[in-house]
């Protein structure tokens, strides 16, 4: 957790990361009128980090990842976790096994809470995915996180996502 975002020593929930008080990552994913797949993600990296930390953003398969024949995902929050289940891949990979966008961003939660549940507890990692028939899913491990659809009858949808917490 991002030590700016501590109160008196312990997690201030509006101050997680993914909530309102805090910056983080932007992902996007796109289907576009010939059924082809796109997604892109940004980050604003973590305050007070350790020199030379690589966020999940940058690295293939964690914070994006899209597969034409299938589906895209991203995610947001601490990225060292969602390295450490290559997240987004795993997103994709779900969806590829029949899992619908948000059970597979769901599973994806549940694997970072179950490896390290004390720390699941005190950080916000949230996913989205959209596969190749247009469905899309979001699931995160706090409360907080949501997303926006935009189609081609309205472009405003803001949904808020599911969480375990």
């Amino acid at each position: 957790m991002n030590i700016e975002n501590k109160s008196y020593g312990k997690a201030a929930p509006q101050r997680l990361p993914g909530n309102q008080y805090n910056h983080d990552t932007i992902g996007m994913l796109a289907l576009d009128a010939k059924g082809n797949l796109s997604g892109a993600c940004t980050t604003s990296g973590m305050a007070y980090k350790l020199h030379g930390r690589i966020g999940d953003s940058p690295i293939i398969g964690a914070g994006l990842f899209v597969d034409n024949e299938i589906g895209g995902a991203t995610s947001t929050g601490v990225g060292e976790e969602v390295i450490r289940n290559v997240g987004s891949f795993l997103v994709v990979e779900l969806m590829r096994q029949g899992y619908p966008p948000e059970e597979a961003c769901k599973e994806a939660v549940m694997r970072i809470i179950k490896k390290k549940p004390q720390t699941a507890k005190e950080i916000q990692v949230g996913f989205l995915a959209l596969n190749k028939k247009g469905e899309y899913g979001a699931y995160a491990i706090q409360k907080g996180f949501s997303f926006a659809v935009c189609n081609q009858q309205k472009q405003d949808i803001l949904i808020p996502g599911k969480s375990y917490y």
